[in-house]
Parts: structure tokens; C-alpha cells; sequence
């Protein structure tokens, strides 16, 4: 499938601010099942300074700096992605989950890039019996894609889905307690419990189109960023998992980065001085081009 994707946020300022700064993923990365075919980042006011770099994980960020006064800033993102299925595996034929830990703990070249990932980050630590829960899923001997696919599941059920219940900097022993988030925060429980058994687990960000109910026009504004995590399953690598939907994400899924946690890929953070109280509006469009 080819789409287009657009993405737009805007920050309105009650005061002037006089120097502002900003981070921000919000291009598309290219993977074994993601093409790229364009991407233009519309930035207002103009006189922004801009320099693209791919940071520590692979992605590509923008970093904006602002030094004349505004109140107004305006960030569109706007991409051409196209997207295929993932090779479907059989999950019964992954490695045990405890071979794949063993295998971790002995530091093996081919496994330097992927230890990073079953460690805290800083909104995946807990003090919750997050193992308890994670070893329903993991039962001796038991292939570690078969369980995590259990684990996804589980969290879908046990977790109910609430914009109201949690922000952007929500701990996940919260999280845990509440039962209830959005997408980031299954993602988050997802790959606490997997670090909890010293398994690796990593954060994906990206957009899912979303589809309209029979008969109904799709709405303008109607799609949005979503979040799921991966799994490093030998021999098939790493495989996504969406806890959010109870499935492992297809075409309709669009990757923009991964890393440790949503703190090292939030679409924009930013430092500013001045402006006092600010809105933000934001607006996904995942669009279908025929």
C-alpha cells in the first residue's frame, strides 16, 4: 500500500517567547517492509534554523532553533510512505525464551547491538511485580515469540484502552495499577514485563490508519500516532507486536523510529523561553493513495 501521511502541530503561546528549541522525529524510517519515497518538514516561522542528523538509534531528527520572537510555531510533516505485510513466522519455531536470555548473558558479537534493549529506561522502570505477570505468558520451555504473542494479547484484554487516565510522562507502575492507558502505555507495560525476564524489548512509534465504521466518510484528522514494541525473536529477528489492537502490525502500520522507550523518540520535545500558558493542536492524516 502507498500512502500519504501528514502530520501537523501547532504551539500558541499566551506570551511572546523569545528562544526556542526543538527536537523532533517525525520522518518515517526505512525497514524491511517500509519504503520511503519523500519526506518535506514545514516549519513556521521560517527564520527557524534547521539541521538533520540520524541520532543514536537510526532515526532521523530535525533539530529547529528559534531565536526571534514568536508566539506562534507550526511543524507539518508530510511523507510518501509505501508499505508491505511482514513475512508471516511460525511462532512455535522461535527459540525458548530462556535460551534467547542465555544467549544475551554471554555478550556474543551479534548480540552488542540488541543487549541495550533489557535494560530500564526511563519510563520503563517499575517496582511492580511486573515478572509475575510477564511468567503467566513465559511458561518453561515455552518459544519466546509464541509468548510474547501471548503476553500482547493478555495486555489487550487486562488493559483498558483511555485517553483520559494518563499523559506522556505516566510511570508504568501506574500504568499497572490502573490497568487502563493508551497505546503508549500497553507498549510500556509490553516491554517492562519482557526486561523484567532480562529479555529485550524496544518502543515503536509510527501511525496506523485507521478505518472508518461501515458507511461512514473517513474523517479528516481521524488518524493518529500510535505506538507498539518489539520483540527480538531468533531466528526471525525482531518482530513487532501491537498490545493496542491484539495484533502484529501489517501494512496499515507506519514506522517513523524505535528506541528504548517513547522519552527517546517523542515526535517533538522542545525548550523554550517565555510564552507562558500554550495550547497544542495536533492532526494526523494517513491517507491511501491510489
Amino acid at each position: 500500500m502507498d500512502y500519504s501521511v501528514r502530520h501537523r502541530t501547532t504551539y500558541r503561546y499566551g506570551q511572546e517567547v523569545s528562544h526556542s528549541r526543538h527536537l523532533v522525529h517525525l520522518a518515517p524510517r526505512a525497514t524491511a517492509t517500509q519504503r520511503v519515497m519523500d519526506f518535506k518538514l514545514l516549519v513556521t516561522p521560517a527564520t527557524a534554523v534547521r539541521a538533520s542528523r540520524p541520532d543514536y538509534f537510526g532515526n532521523t531528527t530535525e533539530w529547529l532553533a528559534l531565536y526571534e520572537p514568536h508566539t506562534v510555531i507550526d511543524i507539518s510533516a508530510e511523507s510518501r510512505v509505501t508499505a508491505s505485510a511482514p513475512v508471516e513466522h511460525h511462532p512455535e519455531t522461535s527459540e525458548a525464551w530462556e535460551d534467547v536470555r542465555a544467549r544475551l548473558e554471554t555478550m556474543a558479537p551479534e548480540t552488542h547491538e540488541i543487549v541495550q534493549y533489557v535494560f530500564d529506561s526511563p519510563l520503563t522502570a517499575f517496582t511492580a511485580d511486573l515478572p509475575g505477570y510477564a511468567l503467566k505468558s513465559f511458561t518453561p520451555g515455552r518459544p519466546l515469540l509464541a509468548a510474547a504473542l501471548d503476553l500482547m494479547s493478555r495486555i489487550h484484554d487486562d488493559f483498558r484502552y483511555d485517553t483520559t487516565v494518563t499523559d506522556a510522562s505516566t510511570p508504568v507502575d501506574r500504568v499497572f495499577e490502573i490497568r487502563a492507558g493508551v497505546c503508549q502505555d500497553l507498549a510500556h507495560i509490553g516491554i517492562a514485563a519482557m526486561r523484567s525476564l532480562g529479555l529485550p524489548a524496544r518502543y515503536v512509534s509510527g501511525y496506523l490508519l485507521t478505518k472508518p465504521p461501515p458507511g461512514q466518510e473517513r474523517l479528516v484528522g481521524a488518524d493518529a500516532s500510535h505506538a507498539w514494541f518489539s520483540v527480538w525473536a531468533p531466528p526471525f529477528g525482531w518482530v513487532d507486536v501491537d498490545p493496542t489492537n491484539d495484533l502484529i502490525p501489517g501494512e496499515g502500520h507506519i514506522t517513523v523510529a524505535w528506541g528504548r522507550d517513547y522519552s527517546d523518540v517523542a515526535p517533538i520535545n522542545g525548550i523554550v523561553t517565555g510564552g507562558g500558558d500554550h495550547l497544542i493542536e495536533v492532526g494526523v492524516d494517513v491517507i491511501p493513495v491510489e
